[in-house]
């Protein structure tokens, strides 16, 4: 007996002592808040009990009480941002303290692998630079966090994930996001706020598993039965990834949303790009802050295709784009340049620091007003056929495209319907118009600028943002 029971106090010695007031899985030592605003803070306790938050840096106590559920949700008022870090005591009447926390730019980065993709890598996906940046991202302590969630399921919508802020160093940034570790990098920069990298994305995951229950039931080629919805692949399922890993994070403020996510819906563009609206204006209504920024990655090249005979991506790329017609306060970036021709059959481009920055500038000149980061891609106006060539005008404000010589990427197709490579691309003097011709094609009809699954071309605008793919047909 003497010795159960000394096991069982060796037990509960090493069980941690928990607080009656539970703050809800964002709400964690290390944590960074959004400046300027009233952040809110989240979690459970006792029904009816009273709860109240402290923050050092004013000593005002908010207070609210939790519901019938023992849900509680409090606001408070938070300052400019800094690096100067703070506490925050919560209490029920039992006090418990959350340390090192910051106030700063808060960020949600979501989608699928790309996003999810650490400084690490994948298996025989390496990330460009990864354990450079790994080894030096102690430095970054004061003024990047992270936290990351798992990957999990659920059927029914959670209010707990098990992840918690971090701190970076060679210990924790392994994991992190390395597109969003380097848009953050470059935001803290600029912005000298520490930034808060709200971490969820799932490998493969489909824009329908981001989507709840009631637009799915929409839908009818979607069936929620877990009968139907168990034999797919995890990834592919939907629902379950917006249940497990976007309620339990939905109350946490945000400033905008980063987004990265397609491939596993090539093939089906036709409703792609009302589907992802119908997802943003929820997550919208979810997190209850209006119409946040919501800034998209444009699918990079990759042969979803290996016989390299369709051309469903660019189809997909499209209907990204078209999104942002259907979605206000939205941009997306190009990356037609984001890989390289070894990397035709890995969806996983090795380079995240060209799409960090890139994304970096999005954010900071629609978001931030630093407008002298160019973030706007070239882009298809129109086109005149003149005999055997095609005139092509690029839309592009304040700036004059570039290579003027041995410019890739670009098709001709006469009234037959067959694309041909153009042999001869050249510039229009210093206009923005490029004159396109195959020796193949006497009378053309249509040209195609970047129109398969992976082809890279060399047409770039300001800070060489890529040129964005296009067709003048509908073959």
């Amino acid at each position: 007996m003497k010795r159960i029971s000394m096991i069982l106090a060796a037990l509960l010695c090493g069980m941690p002592m928990v607080a009656k007031v539970q703050p809800g899985s964002p709400i964690s030592d290390n944590m960074v808040l959004q400046q300027n605003t009233k952040a809110r803070l989240f979690g459970k306790a006792k029904a009816g009990a009273k709860v109240t938050a402290t923050p050092s840096w004013n000593s005002k106590t908010y207070e609210t009480k939790a519901g019938k559920d023992g849900k509680w949700i409090v606001e408070v008022e938070t300052p400019k941002g800094g690096y100067t870090p703070y506490s925050i005591v919560l209490s029920d009447g039992e006090p418990l303290t959350l340390n090192n926390v910051l106030v700063g730019e808060v960020w949600l980065a979501s989608g699928q692998s790309n996003m999810q993709m650490p400084l690490r890598g994948y298996w025989g996906c390496p990330i460009k630079g990864g354990y450079e940046e790994v080894a030096h991202s102690g430095n970054w302590k004061d003024k990047i966090r992270f936290m990351t969630l798992p990957l999990v399921q659920s059927y029914t919508p959670m209010d707990t994930v098990a992840a918690r802020w971090t701190v970076p160093s060679p210990a924790t940034s392994p994991d992190y996001s390395a597109l969003a570790w380097h848009a953050a990098k470059r935001m803290t920069d600029v912005l000298q706020v520490p930034i808060g990298i709200m971490s969820a994305a799932y490998g493969g995951a489909r824009v329908e598993s981001w989507t709840p229950r009631e637009i799915l039931e929409t839908y009818p080629d979607v069936s929620l039965d877990p009968r139907d919805v168990e034999p797919m692949e995890h990834y592919m399922r939907p629902l379950l990834a917006y249940n497990a890993m976007f309620m339990p994070i939905k109350d946490y403020t945000y400033k905008g949303i980063m987004w990265y996510q397609g491939c596993s819906n090539v093939g089906h563009d036709d409703v792609y790009a009302q589907r992802l609206a119908n997802m943003v204006k929820d997550w919208r209504e979810k997190i209850g802050l209006g119409d946040i920024p919501f800034y998209q990655v444009e699918l990079a090249p990759y042969a979803f295709d290996w016989s390299m005979k369709t051309a469903e991506g660019p189809k997909l790329r499209k209907a990204q784009w078209d999104a942002c017609e259907l979605i206000p306060n939205s941009g997306i970036i190009c990356t037609n340049d984001a890989a390289v021709e070894y990397e035709r059959f890995n969806v996983h481009p090795s380079d995240k620091k060209v799409v960090g920055d890139r994304m970096a500038d999005l954010i900071l000149n629609r978001t931030y007003g630093q407008t002298m980061f160019p973030c706007v891609s070239p882009k298809y106006r129109s086109h005149t056929v003149k005999g055997n060539e095609v005139w092509v005008d690029i839309e592009l404000n304040n700036d004059i495209i570039s290579p003027n010589c041995d410019i890739k990427g670009f098709e001709v197709a006469g009234a037959d319907k067959v694309f041909h490579p153009a042999d001869r691309v050249r510039q229009d003097g210093q206009k923005n118009t490029l004159i396109v011709s195959s020796s193949e094609v006497a009378e053309p009809v249509a040209v195609r600028y970047c129109w398969k699954d992976f082809q890279l071309g060399n047409v770039v605008g300001d800070n060489y943002l890529p040129l964005v793919p296009f067709r003048t047909d509908n073959w």
